[in-house]
């Protein structure tokens, strides 16, 4: 519902015909059609989104997405359809980061007033931030179900790690089923009809980071082994049919699928963990799960491309994706409209409307408490970075994009644990 009590998905659709996007002409580029009505987009945002429209592989056209900002390399919000190459920084070193969330048969009424003792459950029962340990960032002894799912990945990650012993990661087994830090985080959230959902956030942990990081670094030399000139050494391909192309596109198709298992495990520990503190539930429907960092081979404008999603969610018709808000801000369920001017596509959430750092300079923890008033989570200031108001505002972000999705559920969240 929205703040005039009506559905997004029944006020204020873009009329048949009308374009929801505005177009930029970059010269010397290919056209960026940019879904940015009524949201902050930065000038830096722009140049960027301008330099990537400028590759000679790009087909036909950029797409931005309303939660769009400057990112490293490639604009985080944008989706770049590519003929004969991928550029491995517009990839990102998060691969197949993105999102799952389950219904459940609880409602609100079910859960108990206080929140406190279900936010130390989840957090005992799923390793989160970035630090060493049994409950800090990675296992000490990983459960079976993780050790099992490992063996699944295991043999393909040692074919890479045998061509390019640079991505090997120490801890990429016990990584897995872990959160991770920054962004990531797991709720517990109500919807329209006050049913209890978990939903989280979460990618390829170290794994992916070794991966991009390696792949990016290639990607440089082979610009300078054959003399290439970019605008920014983050703008570096690899050319379909080398080898360092054949190998990355292995390696970042295992790091999406070690994502989508992580995201499997955590979900499955914290439903167990509410399991240990709530009453009995059945699970409702199948999980919604997906990638919204990431490259896939698909077809669009008559041509086969390999489409980089980098902070963007697929969103074919009727296809269901996440769209996630910020700490204390609501989430939403939403069904693709399969619109083809942004090759399938929605944002991957609100966006952030300024950095890290200029976040922790703006914020008071007193100003963190009151955005995240109701929602039983951190409120210290080692999370005021991820504070609601260092992004965009949610419900213009939706606006914007109303000819791309439309809302099946809106969640509210009662419980986030954060990396």
């Amino acid at each position: 519902m929205q703040g005039d009590g009506t559905p997004m998905s029944r006020r204020g659709r873009q009329a048949e015909g009308e374009a929801g996007y505005q177009e930029i002409a970059p010269t010397g580029g290919v056209p960026v059609r940019a879904w940015i009505r009524g949201v902050p987009f930065e000038e830096e945002a722009r140049r960027q989104l301008e330099s990537v429209a400028r590759l000679p592989f790009v087909h036909p056209h950029v797409a931005a997405m309303p939660d769009v900002h400057l990112g490293i390399g490639a604009t985080v919000g944008s989706v770049i359809p590519t003929v004969g190459a991928i550029v491995p920084a517009a990839v990102g070193v998060d691969i197949g980061c993105g999102m799952v969330a389950q219904r459940t048969s609880l409602r609100a009424e079910r859960l108990p007033d206080a929140l406190e003792a279900l936010r130390a459950e989840i957090e005992a029962a799923v390793p989160h931030g970035g630090g060493k340990g049994a409950r800090v960032g990675s296992w000490d002894e990983a459960p079976e179900a993780v050790v099992r799912a490992w063996r699944a990945l295991s043999a393909r990650y040692e074919r890479i790690v045998e061509g390019h012993p640079e991505v090997a990661h120490d801890r990429v087994a016990r990584q897995l089923g872990t959160l991770g830090s920054g962004n990531h985080f797991i709720e517990v959230c109500l919807d329209e009809e006050d049913r209890v959902w978990v939903m989280l956030h979460s990618g390829s942990r170290g794994a992916g980071n070794r991966i991009g990081t390696r792949f990016i670094e290639l990607a440089r030399r082979e610009m300078e082994r054959e003399a290439v000139r970019l605008p920014d050494r983050d703008l570096a391909w690899l050319r379909e049919g080398s080898r360092p192309f054949d190998a990355y596109v292995e390696a970042v198709g295992w790091a999406q699928d070690y994502a989508r298992a992580n995201r499997g495990l955590i979900l499955a520990a914290t439903l167990a963990a509410l399991r240990r503190r709530l009453p009995p539930f059945e699970l409702a429907e199948a999980a919604v799960d997906c990638h919204h960092n990431y490259v896939a081979r698909e077809r669009h404008f008559g041509a086969d491309v390999y489409l980089t999603r980098k902070g963007a969610v697929s969103a074919r018709s009727g296809e269901l994706g996440i769209v996630p808000g910020s700490m204390g801000a609501r989430s939403f369920i939403v069904r693709g409209r399969g619109n083809p001017q942004s090759f399938h596509s929605c944002s991957h959430g609100a966006g952030r409307r300024m950095s890290r750092s200029e976040a922790r300079r703006r914020f008071t923890l007193e100003d963190h408490r009151r955005a995240t008033r109701g929602v039983e989570c951190r409120k210290d200031r080692a999370v005021i970075d991820e504070t609601p108001e260092a992004y965009k505002p949610i419900d213009a972000v939706m606006r914007a994009q109303r000819d791309l999705v439309d809302v099946v559920h809106e969640l509210r969240q009662v419980v986030c644990v954060k990396g």
